[in-house]
């Protein structure tokens, strides 16, 4: 440790930054060592910076590129991939107070500051009578400049696509504490390279975002939703091949038993604790064709054994329908630490997932909770562990990376929303193959040549 080098960095943050965003005090940096994965190997920054505007950022990346420390961005700390773990000696610039949105109706764009949550925007749309489709299901927690870096889904994304498609212009500051504008609001904008979509899910290697450009669209008419539960979880995959070779419904979610039983510890729905499986599925298309849907759907679930089908248009009622869906993880977590994934698979491969992560937790002697965004192939296995028992943390290691090499086998990937982070970098190159991996280490080294830009996340530390 170079505690000169260390001083000097303190002492040049404190003296170009305004008072109070400089943060050093040890019991208040324990707050910014882990995002919500609970990283063990989360390392003590030697600093946190609460930036307040785009030219705090500046300072401070000025300083450590200038003093070649290490810098970790971090939003709202609700990211399950490590990929806002601190590490030892670098600083965290903090972005969470940074929660401006302004709202231009007339051209249906939001421009936002990274600290704003994804429920905020939505609302701010809202009273403008616009909507801003991608819905992580952490969505009154989770910040855009979150969502952005790890190219954030949600609950919605089988109809509406992800993060990446709402995203028309970004304000970054780069490793050399440069601040760029990439694209804005143009809604066709072909000029130069794509440089505007390569810093979305870039995980904050790239560069800092500040300010995003965020496309609107008019608000949905209000949804039908279908719950349907099925006595084997091979008879609802096989509906949702089934609606998807059909139709896209805005919606196309599954729970396991085990999600089913934990929210209804949670919830007190009445749910169905014997269900194996149960989909939970909306349209929002216009009446007369979401009712042609929707029947369409209720067909499909029952062809495939499904034991109970129900449809509501009561806003309410979807709307309760629809918690049960978010609160599954919270719901789940509330049975033990957490090791949480998010592979997908190409569609017709997500039984053969399913199947397999079942099979790896019977060998591996752990619980495995499912919970998927069905439509689009992408799953989230919960695995389930007492941290205090050293051997099931190793038993839920194995059966960790044993879910992500299962998922790079079916032709799927490591991760389809929450990011590489820290804790599936390992896997990433047998994800990537070494030709995609090296083109990716040669554009981070392009743009980063020191590597002090969240070192040790998304990409292998030279």
């Amino acid at each position: 440790m170079d505690h000169e080098r260390d001083a000097r960095v303190i002492s040049a943050l404190t003296a170009e930054l305004p008072e109070g965003t400089v943060i050093t005090n040890p019991d208040s940096l324990q707050a910014y060592r882990r995002d919500r994965a609970e990283d063990p190997a989360a390392g003590t920054p030697l600093a946190v910076i609460r930036a307040g505007s785009t030219e705090d950022v500046q300072a401070a990346v000025r300083i450590a590129a200038r003093e070649g420390v290490g810098i970790v961005p971090r939003g709202a700390g609700s990211g399950l991939s490590g990929g806002a773990t601190a590490v030892d000696g670098a600083i965290v610039i903090s972005l969470e107070r940074m929660r401006a949105i302004t709202i231009d109706p007339a051209v249906q764009m939001a421009t936002v500051q990274p600290g704003a949550f994804n429920a905020e925007v939505k609302a701010a749309a809202a009273e403008h009578g616009l909507w801003y489709p991608p819905d992580p299901s952490s969505q009154e927690f989770c910040s855009i400049g979150g969502n952005i870096a790890t190219n954030a889904g949600g609950l919605c994304c089988v109809k509406y696509g992800v993060t990446t498609d709402y995203v028309l212009g970004l304000t970054v500051v780069l490793a050399d504490g440069k601040a760029v504008t990439l694209g804005g609001p143009r809604l066709k904008d072909v000029a130069g390279l794509s440089l505007t979509k390569l810093f979305v899910g870039s995980e904050g290697t790239l560069g800092i975002v500040t300010e995003a450009v965020l496309r609107l669209v008019p608000a949905r008419l209000t949804p039908t939703t279908l719950v349907a539960v099925f006595p084997t979880v091979d008879g609802a995959i096989r509906a949702v091949v089934d609606i998807k070779a059909a139709m896209r419904p805005s919606m196309l979610e599954f729970m396991d038993r085990v999600t089913i039983n934990a929210v209804e510890d949670l919830l007190r729905m009445d749910l169905d604790r014997t269900a194996a499986a149960m989909l939970i599925v909306q349209s929002d298309e216009p009446t007369e064709v979401a009712t042609a849907q929707i029947a369409a759907i209720e067909s499909a679930c029952e062809a495939h054994g499904a034991t109970e089908v129900y449809a509501t248009t009561d806003p309410d009622e979807s709307e309760a329908l629809i918690e049960a869906r978010r609160q599954a993880i919270p719901a789940v977590e509330r049975r033990g630490a957490l090791l949480l994934e998010d592979v997908g698979v190409p569609l017709p491969r997500l039984g053969d997932l399913i199947e397999g992560m079942r099979g790896i937790a019977e060998r591996r002697g752990v619980e495995i909770a499912v919970v998927a965004h069905a439509g689009d192939g992408n799953t989230h296995p919960l695995i389930v562990l007492d941290s205090t028992d050293v051997d099931q943390r190793e038993r839920a290691a194995v059966a960790f990376g044993e879910v992500m090499d299962l998922a790079i086998g079916l032709g799927g990937t490591i991760t389809g929303e929450h990011g590489v982070g820290r804790l599936k970098q390992p896997w990433l190159a047998d994800y990537l193959g070494d030709d995609v991996l090296e083109l990716n280490l040669r554009i981070k080294n392009a743009l980063d040549p020191q590597g002090i830009l969240n070192p040790g996340a998304l990409l292998p530390t030279p």
